[in-house]
């Protein structure tokens, strides 16, 4: 069986670059995305099995990517965990109002991410 694939979503190298790290030892496809615009592009061409999503990113935001996911038959039904520095409420409430699955701050737990990341997609 192949391996389950899963987006990352963030603007910074080094989040992108630690959460791989986390991820592949895990045996998790990777696939990459640097703003929303780009998540929303692969998300519906690869069709992942889970999204890691930032939030404060440039051109298109995470929380207007998670919804612009939600609108599309294609993605509708992609987990996305929102992995962000915005750990207020508001944000929190926000993420989940979109179609979040879950939310985590920065800077993240590797266990807690992939505690989160199995629970979403039932491993």
């Amino acid at each position: 069986m192949a391996p389950k694939k899963i987006l990352l979503v963030d603007d910074s190298d080094t989040v992108l670059m630690m959460n791989r790290l986390i991820l592949s030892k895990e045996g998790y496809g990777i696939l990459i995305a640097k703003d929303g615009q780009q998540a929303v592009d692969l998300a519906f061409k690869e069709r992942p099995d889970l999204i890691l999503m930032d939030v404060i990113m440039p051109n298109v935001g995470g929380f207007d990517a998670v919804r612009a996911l939600r609108e599309k038959a294609e993605t509708k039904d992609i987990p996305v965990i929102m992995v962000t520095t915005r750990g207020e409420e508001e944000n929190i409430r926000r993420g989940f109002d979109v179609g979040a699955r879950d939310y985590v701050t920065k800077p993240v737990n590797g266990g807690e991410l992939i505690a989160k990341i199995r629970a979403c997609l039932g491993d």
